[in-house]
């Protein structure tokens, strides 16, 4: 099946007497090996275990080989299974235009190589059918998930989502594994504001829908490694750090924010005699939170600076142990200490930034005043001078963080 059909206003789906629809799309791209194996297990999947109404789309990315070809045996074979082909490359681009083309309700889709277990699938969507959550990803990193691979990509995925966390204090916690689906009345109005063409489309979409407050609701997984693979990971991973730069420029400016996205309402207690309380906990609990999280970025900052003095000048040790722990200090902040923030992550970490700034000009400043003041200063008094201005600057990063970067996203200050 070809062409692009006018998308249809996509149903409720929280009716008692709705039957869902769901398309599953297979982005491929020189698979003439793994494509027919996939959809035939997937059909008979499908067919046996999904309570719903279902379609396969096949999206062929420019493919050089026999892979349209076989595509197209497919769709003559089954009036259940569909294609289309794009005359350029990306997993993003093809995602986009099979989600964008769809009729279904709900919208998912996988690898070729079947890498992740498909009893995951129904888990994947239920919360999508019944309107619980508006996105919904397989996670290989749950404290549930069972994977096979090997130490190199195992090292690599978790060290770039933990990436993702500090830089963006997402809550996901896998945003590569190809193994997602969505609404598609909440999916449509956000496509069209990622930029992405390539792998970072997945990664981009979850970043977009937290920011946006949409539900990502997360399904631990069975994973196993296939390695015959089209992805390079050296260009990959030079590709999503800009990503990850891009989405944080876009959350400070504002405009990652999707203005026609279906919005969840507030929580509201279902128990009309309800006694609530209070989001915000009070200053007693933000000094006590903030002197925690204070006390282990100091000590953190005091070792990163003894690990990094003997190989440096005293001001370039400081900078890197600062910013090591300034980024987990704001995010920290954030999530515990003031629990009444709503506003952007992005816009909390750059204003975080230009704390750290003023933070580090005055504990740079006591160096230099220590240096200027005695011609050779031990390492010892290096560190107690040290000390010291971090916990007046700490002191005053509880100050702006409280009256400034968080004024505004809370009920009351």
């Amino acid at each position: 099946m070809t062409g692009t059909p006018a998308p249809a206003t996509p149903p409720d789906l929280t009716g008692a007497t709705k039957t869902a629809t769901v398309d599953v799309v297979i982005p491929v791209y020189n698979e003439e090996r793994a494509l027919r194996g996939c959809v035939d297990v997937l059909m008979s999947y499908l067919g046996e275990q999904l309570p719903f109404e279902w379609t396969i789309t096949i999206v062929d990315n420019a493919s050089t080989d026999a892979t349209l070809a076989i595509a197209n045996e497919l769709t003559e074979a089954s009036d259940q299974v569909r294609v289309l082909h794009l005359d350029e490359k990306g997993r993003g681009r093809a995602l986009r235009t099979a989600w964008q083309w769809s009729d279904a309700d709900v919208v998912a889709y996988m690898d070729v190589d079947l890498s992740t277990g498909l009893d995951a699938l129904l888990p994947l969507v239920a919360p999508l059918v019944n309107g619980h959550s508006d996105v919904s990803i397989g996670s290989r990193l749950a404290p549930s998930a069972r994977t096979v691979r090997g130490p190199k990509r195992e090292l690599i995925s978790r060290g770039y989502n933990a990436l993702i966390r500090l830089s963006h204090g997402a809550k996901f916690s896998d945003a590569q594994c190809g193994f997602k689906a969505a609404r598609t009345d909440v999916i449509r109005p956000l496509l069209g504001h990622i930029k992405d063409d390539n792998w970072f489309f997945d990664t981009e979409l979850l970043l977009l829908a937290e920011h946006n407050g949409l539900r990502v609701h997360e399904v631990p997984v069975d994973w196993v490694e296939d390695i015959d693979t089209r992805v390079s990971i050296g260009s990959t991973a030079l590709e999503d750090i800009r990503g990850l730069i891009r989405v944080a420029r876009a959350k400070a400016a504002g405009t990652a924010r999707v203005a026609d996205l279906p919005r969840r309402p507030e929580p509201q207690a279902a128990h009309p005699d309800a006694v609530l309380s209070r989001r915000d906990p009070g200053l007693v609990w933000q000094l006590l939170s903030f002197g925690v999280i204070g006390l282990v970025s100091t000590a953190v900052t005091l070792l990163l600076y003894a690990l990094l003095r003997p190989a440096m000048h005293p001001l370039a040790a400081n900078l890197l142990a600062l910013v090591v722990t300034t980024i987990f200090n704001t995010e920290a902040n954030r999530r515990f200490t003031f629990l009444g923030s709503r506003g952007s992550s992005g816009r909390a970490h750059l204003q975080g930034l230009i704390v750290f700034g003023l933070y580090y000009a005055f504990t740079s400043t006591a160096l230099l005043v220590l240096h200027s003041a005695v011609a050779e200063p031990s390492r010892l008094l290096e560190l107690v001078v040290l000390l010291g201005a971090s916990v007046l600057g700490t002191a005053g990063r509880f100050v702006l963080l409280r009256g400034w970067i968080f004024k505004h996203e809370k009920g009351n200050v």
